[in-house]
């Protein structure tokens, strides 16, 4: 399932506040370097609308820019350059200084967001998972956003970054080099910073009269209580402009041989409402709320057989493929016949491998894995 949002007009401006760790763990070339070649990608796409601001944090904080145009690129390339690593990390004294100054400069009905950058390894203040959640949870009120970038090796800590992301209503990308960057950063820009929907949930409900079975594949660590779904006190996701999210189920159809175990279904059990004799797969349910919302809106979309064809267009076929390299990377048990040669030589056949780089250098790395078997 494929859900692309909406583009919005962006033209209110964006009031970003670039927060980046120059402790000593960010010296290194993939760390501080990298966060700087990073930032001036993103900086090339903003204009007179925009207000940007730079904190920097090691063991203190320090402000230095703010509420700077847009279009003053070669001040804030200047600045960017000059930034140096060492000493320690103090992340919570400069995530408070950062929504400082963005509350300061805020746009109303505008983009105000944090852009922190670092490789997570807070070791001054607040610096445990619980704590800093708990003063991002208190400072997105203000409805500034907060976005990680994460840098470096060895001593990241990737859960840290993506829980501060989540619980900062942004999202969260790991740079490891270059291009990485400009794919998330001017390729994307919009979809990784201008977010159209917050706390965003998916809830799937299939009819057992056409599924016998089905497992979501992957988001495991996103998946959350049914009964959590209308709940709008509990953290959904966050979309950007244009952002498409796809979500992929193995299902097992009514009438298949396979063998499965007999389950409790929601289908069926109020007379009243349960649907029956209808040609459904599924029905998909999209609850959100709007950037500035506190209630939640839903969405609900059938999914019928009608809509099934025995051919795969080249966007789901690559969605399925490197859905098959996670499982059988990761050795998962429904990897089943799944293996790389026959992956790369359906991917192959995409016409767009031989234009999109992205797509080309997945296909290098799928023919590395089965060269390593």
């Amino acid at each position: 399932m494929g859900v692309r949002a909406e583009k919005v007009d962006i033209s209110g401006g964006s009031n970003i506040v670039f927060l980046v760790d120059t402790s000593g763990s960010m010296f290194w070339n993939n760390g501080l370097p990298l966060a700087q070649e990073a930032l001036k990608i993103l900086q090339k796409n903003l204009t007179e609308n925009d207000r940007i601001s730079i904190v920097t944090y090691a063991g203190d904080a320090s402000v230095r820019a703010e509420g700077l145009s847009g279009d003053q690129h070669s001040e804030i390339k200047k600045i960017i350059n000059s930034l140096e690593a060492g000493g320690g990390t103090n992340g919570q004294g400069g995530i408070l200084k950062a929504y400082e100054i963005a509350e300061k400069y805020f746009i109303e009905g505008g983009n105000n967001r944090v852009i922190l950058c670092t490789d997570g390894d807070f070791n001054l203040g607040t610096s445990s998972e619980a704590g800093l959640i708990e003063l991002i949870e208190e400072k997105k009120e203000s409805g500034v956003f907060l976005s990680c970038l994460g840098f470096g090796t060895g001593n990241y800590k990737d859960d840290k970054m993506e829980a501060l992301a989540d619980h900062g209503n942004g999202n969260y990308f790991y740079i490891d080099c270059t291009a990485e960057a400009e794919k998330a950063l001017e390729n994307e820009i919009w979809s990784t910073l201008y977010t159209v929907a917050k706390d965003t949930k998916f809830q799937v409900e299939f009819n057992p009269e056409t599924v016998a079975a089905y497992r979501i594949i992957g988001y495991e660590n996103r998946q959350m209580a049914a009964e959590d779904f209308a709940n709008d006190a509990k953290d959904g996701g966050e979309v950007g402009s244009g952002q498409t999210v796809t979500i992929l189920y193995e299902i097992v159809p009514v009438g298949s041989d396979m063998n499965i175990p007999n389950v409790e279904s929601r289908y069926g059990e109020d007379e009243e409402t349960s649907i029956t004799g209808s040609n459904e797969y599924c029905v998909l349910n999209i609850r959100y709320k709007e950037p500035d919302g506190k209630d939640s809106k839903l969405e609900t979309f059938p999914v019928t057989t009608d809509m099934f064809t025995e051919t795969m267009d080249y966007d789901t076929s690559w969605a399925a493929g490197v859905a098959q390299v996670g499982m059988l990377y990761r050795g998962s048990d429904y990897a089943g016949t799944s293996d790389y040669e026959d992956i790369i030589e359906r991917l192959s056949k995409d016409p767009a491998v031989m234009t999109d780089d992205y797509k080309a250098q997945f296909l290098y790395i799928v023919g590395m894995l089965e060269e390593m078997e």
